[in-house]
């Protein structure tokens, strides 16, 4: 019982750090590097999805349905959800970012992070009961 909550809580966190973080990229030419994160564990993904909904409160925003939180120039976001119970979250700090979620299905949970300048990421979730999210720096 308290490994299954370790695990919680270290997912839970890990999501809040980074959705809180003010990362800049350095001053580079162009380009971009991301990572993603999607649990195969039942008990991680719903940890992993509780932390992506905390990260929206702490924004302001709603813990359910579509959310964008953007600081700079030039930014678009969109989404595309049907179901039930998704919650997609897209930050993007910076100028030029374009991103998307894309969630068909229910209880979904993705978050995509944007810093830097002119990146171009997405999260794409078919199915049920699933969480993950994109971190994406431009330089």
């Amino acid at each position: 019982m308290i490994t299954r909550f370790a695990k919680f809580a270290s997912a839970a966190v890990a999501a809040l750090v980074i959705g809180t973080a003010g990362l800049t990229a350095p001053a580079m030419a162009g380009g971009q590097i991301s990572f993603s994160f999607s649990p195969a564990d039942p008990e991680q993904q719903e940890a992993l999805g509780l932390g992506l909904q905390m990260v929206s409160i702490f924004k302001g925003l709603s813990s359910n349905g579509a959310n964008v939180a953007q600081n700079g120039n030039f930014n678009a976001a969109g989404f595309n959800q049907s179901g039930s119970g998704n919650h997609g979250l897209i930050i993007q700090e910076g100028n030029g970012h374009q991103g998307t979620v894309k969630q068909h299905g229910n209880n979904n949970n993705c978050g995509l992070f944007q810093f830097g300048e002119n990146t171009n990421g997405s999260c794409t979730q078919f199915g049920n009961n699933q969480s993950s999210f994109t971190t994406v720096f431009g330089f």
